[in-house]
């Protein structure tokens, strides 16, 4: 395939980009609007990207939470990690703004944060690599986002940057 356009992900300045809460795009599916949101938690080719074990961590913990969250439960399509391993996509039904999601972003990230015991689903019958997990890491990593992001978000870190 030639001449293949670049996908709208590559088109966003990863230079300029900080960690932030951004939406991706919206897609159209009948008459439902779906909203993906880009969680962006580390600053691109600036920052550390996360290891695999605390992504993992962070993706079972934020979908467990989105899933079982009262007011988002039914509008929940996807949350995972970006192959970057700079933060992580998420896909709400709803034709939503960045702002729309701060609160639950807020809670997601202090759940997160302060969370204790087992990760949900990290067993050998429940997930594929139940091993590569790090609890620790990933609550450190939510405290950040909480502090350096969600407490106190501007524009510059809701819209990308042009």
């Amino acid at each position: 395939m030639k001449n293949m356009e670049k996908i709208a992900s590559f088109t966003i300045d990863h230079i300029r980009l900080l960690p932030g809460i951004y939406v991706s795009r919206k897609d159209q599916i009948g008459t439902e609007t779906v909203t993906t949101f880009d969680i962006r938690m580390t600053a691109p080719n600036r920052e550390p990207v996360m290891n695999t074990a605390e992504v993992h961590t962070i993706e079972h913990l934020g979908a467990t939470f989105l899933r079982n969250h009262p007011q988002w439960r039914d509008r929940v399509i996807y949350f995972g990690p970006m192959g970057c391993r700079t933060g992580f996509y998420l896909l709400l039904a709803g034709n939503l703004e960045s702002r729309d999601i701060i609160p639950l972003m807020e809670e997601m990230f202090s759940f997160m944060a302060g969370f204790e015991g087992e990760v949900p689903g990290a067993s050998p019958k429940d997930c594929g690599n139940y091993l590569d997990m790090n609890l620790g890491m990933a609550k450190l990593l939510s405290r950040k986002f909480l502090d350096e992001v969600i407490w106190d978000i501007g524009d510059e870190r809701l819209y990308y940057p042009q």
